[in-house]
């Protein structure tokens, strides 16, 4: 981890810690800071800039309401942001039935980070998870990529691939505790 990635990530978690005693300019310095790149976030999975703003809206809401179980010892503050994102952003698009393809090309202007996933896949933890996806059986590779990439729920999963559900359940659970004690 780069420096300067480091001090952001110390930034945030100093800033997150205030949040979570009621500061409120700290969480609008987080506001200021990680906005743009959630918001894209929130574009890249729902196609739908209105309600990626509205998901926005409620993952500050839950950042303010849930900073106190962020945890700086177990997940970077970025990390943190982007999955409670993420996980408003996958609640919003079940709500209103699977992700829509959209035909506005504005979404390609969208600011989202391009050099993330190539410089997390250059780390050291990057090369981990790549080596333990790829050392885990295809099918159970392939479902957590479904489930937690593209965030299929499991009787999605389990209809898609044509299990019983539990089964889909307890094979990503499996192939979960297996990619785990391959990182780091």
């Amino acid at each position: 981890m780069s420096g300067t990635r480091a001090a952001t990530d110390g930034d945030v978690a100093e800033l997150l810690a205030k949040v979570s005693q009621g500061d409120r300019a700290a969480l609008r310095a987080i506001y200021v800071r990680q906005s743009t790149r959630l918001f894209g976030v929130a574009v890249a999975m729902l196609r739908d800039r209105n309600l990626a703003a509205d998901v926005l809206q409620v993952a500050f809401i839950t950042v303010w309401e849930q900073a106190r179980h962020f945890q700086p010892s177990l997940i970077a503050g970025d990390a943190w942001l982007t999955a409670i994102v993420r996980h408003a952003a996958l609640q919003a698009a079940r709500a209103r039935g699977r992700e829509i393809p959209s035909e506005d090309t504005t979404l390609a202007e969208t600011a989202i980070d391009p050099d993330a996933l190539d410089a997390m896949l250059a780390s050291d933890a990057g090369r981990a998870l790549r080596d333990g996806l790829m050392a885990l059986d295809p099918a159970c590779r392939r479902g957590i990529v479904l489930a937690y990439v593209h965030g299929f729920s499991f009787p999605e999963l389990a209809a898609r691939i044509e299990a019983p559900e539990a089964g889909v359940r307890s094979a990503l659970r499996r192939g979960l505790a297996a990619l785990q004690a391959a990182l780091p």
